[in-house]
């Protein structure tokens, strides 16, 4: 091999090595702009994910943004301030029951189904009005919102008309239906629905399903129990009549007992 030939030979290897590391360093030059491209997308989505994360969370909850609520939706049969004043009965009964309850409270199931038939029969004679007074604090308690999403069910029964709100109050508290006061069942529009196929006016009603699951009431729902935290009362069931509390004669406790409660009754309608 000539001297020409070996030297142009040296010469072309030396250019395909400078090209190769060119095409090489091309490469790897893209490469590290992929990986900080990437790296700077990943920051971002967890900075963009954490902004969301911090954002989310500062949102107020559902219940909470329906509290604070301006202008409410106030079931029909009611009147006072955000429609809170829900009385029932008769124009000529002369004084009035208040009626302090909570839907999940297992206290006032036990009132309901064993006091809560002579109630209805008392109003449906005139003997007095009852005014109740709805409470939520067992959501609180025990967790969950049950007590607010049935509160708001009772609103749109109360829509209907009152004896379907008493009716339904009266299924929500029986022993079908009540649940557990841990067991938070009455959070699902779907379970009290079913409780309202139990009662005649409201079974099939989709007006009524429609406020449920739309939630029409539960601005009203939180001005209601706003209305109980602020009464003072302590416990559900209370029972008063003339701002005098009623109870069993034996303790402070509401008369768990019909004999109870007409002897507490009658005593108060005297005062």
């Amino acid at each position: 091999m000539s001297k020409r030939n070996s030297q142009a030979n040296k010469s072309a290897a030396r250019e395909r090595l400078r090209a190769e590391r060119e095409r090489q360093a091309k490469k790897d030059k893209a490469r590290r702009q992929i990986i900080v491209g990437l790296s700077i997308v990943g920051v971002l989505a967890v900075v963009g994910a954490g902004t969301w994360g911090i954002m989310e969370m500062s949102k107020p909850s559902h219940w909470e943004a329906a509290k604070d609520e301006k202008k409410v939706t106030a079931p029909k049969n009611t009147s006072g301030e955000n429609g809170t004043t829900v009385v029932i009965g008769k124009s000529s009964a002369k004084k009035t029951l208040e009626l302090y309850e909570d839907s999940r409270c297992p206290v006032c199931a036990t009132f309901e189904q064993t006091v809560g038939e002579t109630v209805h029969k008392d109003i449906d004679a005139g003997k007095y009005k009852i005014q109740y007074i709805g409470a939520t604090f067992i959501d609180g308690g025990a967790g969950g919102e049950g007590s607010k999403n049935a509160l708001s069910a009772l609103g749109a029964a109360l829509d209907v008309s009152p004896e379907a709100f008493l009716d339904y109050k009266y299924a929500l508290y029986s022993a079908k239906f009540h649940p557990e006061e841990t067991v938070d069942k009455f959070k699902d529009d779907s379970y009290l629905i079913k409780v309202a196929d139990s009662v005649d006016a409201l079974k099939g009603n989709a007006a009524f399903q429609k406020n449920v699951k739309d939630g029409t009431f539960d601005g009203w729902a939180m001005k209601m129990s706003a209305k109980f935290d602020d009464s003072g009362v302590r416990g559900t069931p209370t029972l008063k009549m003339n701002g005098k509390a009623l109870t069993d004669g034996k303790s402070e406790n509401a008369p768990m007992t019909v004999d109870d409660f007409n002897t507490a009754v009658t005593a108060a309608l005297k005062g």
